[in-house]
């Protein structure tokens, strides 16, 4: 009981998902005396379903995996998982298969009817009535914490990301592009002829604003403009990758981390939305278009200098006629925005 207790209590006293992860499945491997655990992310892109691990635990071990990779590739597809893909068919709380030397027990994490995290456990040892008993009631207390979190974390009316939720996920954004940039093993420089040739990788950060969006409110009311930023929140998870962050800061404005890709991509990607935005059709309010403003992140400058960049291209975009997609480097590049630097700061005009 003591030691019950004692997972419980590691379990809510998070404020981190990745923390409260790591706390479930080490309470979870050490209840059933399994030899690993791991959370899996259930992602669908399109009508594809994909199972990717995320993290995972081993002989006290913790792996994350990195969540700058792409987007799921046909090794992570859950045909591959036939008994869990069956199981979550038919919305079973526990999932068993039968391997050689055992088992593994995968435990979907329904939220809402809706499925995004999977707990395994490979191998339980201590696979007792008892056990289940005590793991179930574990369940119940992470999937409401989960809730917890999310509705702490997320805007009540898109669903996406806070904008209190932001400089976290920023920090995480520039903590990875750091150690990427300071990578340099001896297999790395073997191929630093190759990759030479490669276009460089980095992250970028996105806002977007609704066109003449006053002007929806004004025209249709607040309700059809509530359905106007819903759609486009739908649109926006419809885009981007799991690994990427999608938030909402308020009013029609939202921001958008994109991870791990070359400046041509970042821009094919903001560009590719930007489309599909403007030929979407919005009930009653009929077209609807977005500006958006980008620039690179630098994970040796501070988030409030990037993001004022971003916004230095959203208001040229803006500016110059709506609905475009705007790079900062470009701008400053062809003289359309002007940095002057004095005393260490950069003013723009």
């Amino acid at each position: 009981m003591e030691s019950i207790i004692k997972h419980l209590v590691e379990i809510t006293g998070h404020r981190d998902h990745d923390l409260l992860n790591i706390s479930v499945i080490t309470a979870l491997r050490q209840l059933t005396n399994a030899e690993s655990a791991r959370v899996l992310d259930v992602v669908s892109v399109g009508q594809q379903v994909f199972i990717k691990p995320h993290i995972s635990i081993e002989n006290d071990n913790v792996a994350i995996a990195d969540e700058t990779q792409a987007s799921p590739a046909s090794h992570d597809s859950i045909e591959l998982y036939p008994h869990l893909k069956e199981g979550i068919a038919q919305k079973q709380q526990v999932i068993e298969q039968v391997i050689e030397g055992g088992k593994i027990i995968w435990l979907p994490i329904w939220i809402n009817d809706k499925l995004h995290t999977c707990l395994e456990i490979y191998k339980p040892a201590n696979y007792t009535t008892t056990a289940m008993e005590v793991v179930n009631g574990m369940l119940i207390v992470y999937r409401n914490f989960q809730n917890l979190l999310d509705y702490s974390e997320r805007d009540s009316l898109t669903g996406l990301l806070n904008r209190k939720t932001f400089d976290d996920n920023f920090s995480k954004v520039l903590r990875s592009s750091a150690l990427q940039q300071q990578a340099s093993t001896e297999a790395e420089r073997a191929e630093e002829e190759r990759r030479s040739h490669e276009p460089e990788r980095q992250h970028w950060l996105a806002v977007l604003d609704i066109d003449h969006f006053k002007r929806v409110n004004d025209q249709f009311g607040h309700l059809y403009g509530d359905e106007v930023l819903i759609l486009i929140a739908n649109l926006l998870r419809s885009s981007f990758r799991p690994s990427d962050r999608l938030f909402r800061f308020g009013g029609e404005e939202f921001v958008i981390l994109l991870r791990s890709t070359s400046q041509e991509d970042a821009n094919t990607i903001f560009e590719r939305f930007r489309q599909n935005v403007e030929q979407h059709y919005f009930p009653q309010v009929g077209t609807v278009t977005i500006s958006i403003g980008y620039a690179r992140i630098d994970p040796f400058e501070p988030a409030v200098a990037i993001v004022g960049r971003a916004d230095q291209a959203l208001y040229f975009a803006k500016s110059n006629g709506r609905n475009r997609t705007c790079f900062y480097d470009e701008l400053v590049s062809s003289g359309d925005l002007k940095t002057e630097v004095s005393n260490d700061t950069a003013e723009f005009f």
